[in-house]
């Protein structure tokens, strides 16, 4: 099962950049390995994060979520003080859709872009 997540911190704050962004990647990645879910493409931008993942069928997509943006918020608040100040790191939603196997390569294409973006 493969999803295409996009999720914001709260308010849209641009506060994913330089070591809080790297962290949040290593953190995306050793929840995705202890679950055995496959990340395809990632992009942190400063103010969301694109995700392209393929999961196994007998997990759901909230869990998945539920299990990245807790251990991230957690984590990242606690070693970086500046992110204490906040009421919470993430906003309460995130988009899911699935990915048909055909547009997988579109989707990850148009998350890799979102990269050369980049501020």
């Amino acid at each position: 099962m493969k999803y295409h997540v996009v999720w914001c911190p709260k308010y849209r704050r641009k506060i994913l950049i330089g070591d809080i962004a790297a962290r949040l990647n290593q953190i995306i990645c050793e929840v995705c390995k202890e679950i055995q879910a496959e990340i395809i493409a990632l992009a942190i931008m400063p103010e969301h994060v694109h995700l392209l993942l393929d999961i196994p069928p007998q997990l759901d997509i909230a869990n998945v979520m539920q299990r990245i943006k807790g251990r991230a918020s957690r984590i990242l608040r606690m070693e970086f003080p500046l992110l204490k100040i906040l009421p919470a790191l993430w906003a309460r939603g995130y988009y899911s859709g699935f990915v048909r196997e055909d547009a997988v390569e579109v989707v990850r294409r148009y998350i890799l872009n979102h990269l050369s973006r980049k501020p």
